[in-house]
């Protein structure tokens, strides 16, 4: 997220519809990556409960889980896969690439 912000002026990527997500999907295999990249969903227990939210703040008003993700262990970012469209809860500080929206 700190990248985003500091090189490009932007966040990583909120996703709000499944067109959004095809798009994106469709954007990142362009790129021939076979590590799925980050976008800036992230999931945290908050107030003893876990919930995910959006980097940039916008609402969380879509989701495109893999089953039995996101993960409720510890505080998790979130990758969308290449391959099936479907997201995933990864530890943070795995290195891969991102998807930025300005």
């Amino acid at each position: 997220q700190s990248y985003c912000q500091d090189v490009y002026r932007g966040q990583l990527a909120s996703v709000h519809s499944s067109a959004r997500n095809q798009e994106l999907q469709k954007l990142a295999k362009t790129y021939k990556i076979i590590a799925s990249p980050w976008i800036g969903g992230v999931t945290s227990r908050r107030e003893g409960k876990w919930e995910s939210y959006w980097e940039d703040s916008s609402p969380w008003n879509y989701a495109n889980w893999a089953p039995t993700h996101p993960f409720h262990i510890v505080t998790t970012c979130t990758t969308l896969s290449v391959r099936d469209g479907l997201w995933r809860s990864r530890v943070c500080f795995q290195l891969r690439p991102f998807i930025c929206q300005y």
